[in-house]
């Protein structure tokens, strides 16, 4: 699996495909902002939604990747954005395990949630 990480972000000219919303570009201020969206939208998805379980398993998988990449790199876990948006992953997270991919995020969560977001989106935009 590791061989075909490094070769995923190199369109062949045979499958030419768009890149998934939910895969890393390795820069953090564009991973960061693609991750909060895909996070808002995890956030946000409602009880019966068709994608839920789709884009639940995307988000997951996302945020188990930014984590692993980002939190060794000392110049990005010691940002503030970082730190925000790795509490929020955890939340999230810490949802979708207890239970499952199919429940939405309860509105205690969501909200807290909602603030650690425009907290991130603040931090992002001052570049930390």
């Amino acid at each position: 699996p590791a061989a075909l990480a490094l070769t995923a972000n190199t369109p062949s000219p045979a499958l030419a495909k768009e890149p998934s919303p939910y895969q890393l570009k390795k820069d953090y201020p564009t991973d960061a902002k693609t991750m909060l969206e895909n996070m808002k939208v995890a956030t946000e998805l409602s009880r019966g939604n068709p994608d839920m379980e789709n884009i639940v398993k995307s988000t997951r998988t996302e945020m188990n990747d930014f984590v692993a990449f980002y939190r060794r790199q000392p110049k990005v876990s010691g940002m503030p954005s970082f730190s925000t948006l790795y509490t929020a992953i955890n939340t999230l997270s810490g949802h979708y395990a207890s239970y499952g991919n199919k429940y939405p995020v309860p509105a205690k969560r969501k909200e807290r949630l909602a603030q650690q977001y425009k907290e991130i989106e603040r931090a992002l935009a001052r570049g930390k």
